[in-house]
């Protein structure tokens, strides 16, 4: 018998995850350095899958040793992604800061599993970034209140760069998303880092509805969007829709970006400002994908290595890009020789989250159907009876 048809959610689910993820492999490698370093360093702008910056000797080579960043080894951005989506997996339902608590940190902790970038089985914990072990020292040992333990950590995009899946189990109502992945990344972050997270989920939840496209994700974005990360989004968006192609684009939209970024020019040496909360700025990675997203008329080639090449925070930047263009255009938009190399590579199932997810999603829905007429019932009682 032939396989069953993929739906529609599937398709959408299915190129959202694998575009994150080889997004995030193809923007590993060069991430950290200018646009102009990585054209001088490939020899033009990277068009695809490259090696480590240092070759052979990124195990020593600073400063990003020990870690294998290129071949198509996927980063902890892609990591994060599947634990979360192992989170949904075990809950499916609505998940929120206590499950992170109850399962993403026991998951982090405890279950090893291959890192691409270490070429071992190791536990994820042992790969992530300080803000990332931030979830497990102040939840697991610190036994902070979930829905605040992001406060006083880095403000960054830790948490927005794996919060596609919860845009994806909320696929095509993003004001839920945006509300979930508040809750969700308030283990993790504050300020403007927990809102890219909740702008970015909304986003990828805009990117599934049937006819959408990438004005009207960005319109989403601008209508929950608060503060900075709203400014940003359209200062960025505003500079997107003046180029046709990235490679005009990638100095106008650092250049827009700027204001609102706390990092400063030199993305390896952070201003005494970086990272701290605000009201006025916004992390760089969530507007420069929607930027991209926007020039590359959601295509996902063009999309991801403008992103890719725009250097900085590139890997997450990609990420983000390669999710929303994956959730717009379905998997057959996300390059099958990258997908299968990084797969290969990363010696992971690329497809398994999605199928799990896209389950996941289909009980929630079934679920919020059943509670939304359990209310419509209570209301019409309280509305239409007597006391």
């Amino acid at each position: 018998m032939p396989p069953p048809k993929r739906t529609f959610l599937e398709d959408r689910v299915t190129g959202a995850l694998v575009g994150a993820a080889v997004g995030d492999a193809l923007g590993g490698p060069v991430e950290g350095y200018s646009p102009e370093q990585i054209a001088d360093r490939h020899g033009g702008p990277v068009h695809g899958i490259v090696g480590p910056w240092h070759g052979d000797a990124w195990r020593t080579a600073r400063p990003i040793a020990p870690y294998h960043k290129g071949d198509g080894h996927v980063t902890d951005d892609t990591l994060m992604t599947h634990a979360l989506v192992r989170v949904y997996a075990a809950v499916r339902d609505h998940v929120d800061a206590y499950a992170v608590a109850d399962h993403l940190v026991p998951d982090l902790m405890t279950n090893p599993r291959w890192i691409p970038e270490l070429e071992a089985e190791a536990l994820p914990l042992h790969r992530v970034f300080l803000a990332e072990k931030w979830l497990v020292a102040r939840l697991h040992y610190g036994h902070v209140d979930p829905r605040e333990a992001g406060s006083g950590n880095i403000v960054n995009c830790g948490a927005a760069m794996y919060m596609a899946p919860v845009g994806l189990v909320n696929a095509a109502h993003p004001e839920a998303a945006y509300a979930e992945a508040l809750d969700v990344a308030g283990a993790h972050q504050s300020s403007y880092g927990r809102e890219a997270a909740g702008v970015f989920a909304a986003a990828v939840a805009a990117a599934c509805a049937p006819g959408a496209t990438p004005t009207t994700v960005i319109d989403t974005c601008l209508a929950l969007a608060k503060d900075g990360t709203r400014a940003a989004i359209e200062a960025v968006a505003d500079t997107a829709g003046r180029h046709r192609a990235y490679e005009t684009a990638l100095r106008p939209l650092r250049a827009a970006v700027a204001p609102f970024d706390t990092v400063g020019p030199d993305y390896r040496a952070p201003s005494l400002g970086a990272r701290r909360p605000s009201r006025l700025h916004a992390v760089e990675e969530l507007p420069v994908a929607l930027g991209m997203l926007l020039i590359g008329d959601g295509d996902y080639r063009a999309t991801v290595l403008g992103s890719v090449n725009y250097g900085r925070d590139c890997d997450s930047i990609a990420t983000m890009s390669g999710a929303l263009a994956g959730a717009l255009r379905g998997e057959a938009a996300v390059p099958s020789d990258w997908s299968k190399r990084v797969a290969e590579a990363s010696r992971l199932d690329l497809h398994a989250p999605a199928r799990a997810l896209t389950a996941v999603a289909e009980e929630v829905f079934a679920k919020d159907r059943a509670r939304r007429r359990a209310h419509e019932q209570a209301f019409t009682a309280l509305t239409g009876g007597t006391p």
